[in-house]
């Protein structure tokens, strides 16, 4: 299955990789999975933007617990390219000390952006402190992660759409494709 790409990404086209019957049925899955393991606790589920912003929208609304949300701007790329060096572009607004966190990602590649997010959020002393990401691609992996909650295990391909960009476009689509020439 394909769609249309955009003349301005180089894409003749987009092959849909995981279409939006899947997405919804693992986020679900994943939200069931977190209301039974946060039952009683005060969780605080952390979305690292810009990619997860979808994700960790209808994430949300499956975790059947009353959640805080929070937001951590992270930048490690220009274009399609990591560049090794990751700061953050937007802090928390409220502390995290003493409540489970939850931090929410689209993608883990290389894995050296999350190894720096749970080392800077690991030094706000919650009481938790997990991961929840969407996709995992492991061929690209520099250091294992500790990921609690996965959605899916991809190859080594660029992908865009539901959350997910090239050079800030294509988020908007709402499956997970693969852009092709």
């Amino acid at each position: 299955m394909s769609s249309p790409g955009s003349g301005k990404t180089g894409a003749s086209r987009i092959d849909v990789l995981i279409g939006e019957a899947d997405l919804r049925a693992r986020v679900e899955a994943l939200g069931r999975d977190i209301t039974r393991d946060y039952a009683g606790r005060s969780l605080v589920v952390v979305g690292v933007l810009k990619g997860s912003f979808v994700f960790l929208a209808d994430l949300v609304r499956a975790i059947d617990l009353p959640v805080a949300v929070e937001f951590i701007g992270i930048s490690s790329y220009e274009g399609t390219t990591t560049t090794g060096v990751v700061k953050i572009t937007s802090d928390l607004s409220r502390p995290i000390e003493g409540k489970d966190v939850l931090l929410v990602e689209d993608i883990v590649d290389t894995g050296l952006t999350m190894r720096y997010l749970l080392g800077n959020l690991g030094t706000r002393a919650p009481a938790s402190l997990e991961v929840c990401a969407l996709l995992e691609k492991p061929a690209r992996a520099q250091v294992t992660v500790p990921i609690r909650y996965r959605g899916f295990v991809i190859g080594d391909e660029f992908v865009v759409g539901y959350g997910l960009d090239w050079d800030g476009r294509m988020r908007n689509l709402p499956y997970i494709g693969v852009p092709r020439s």
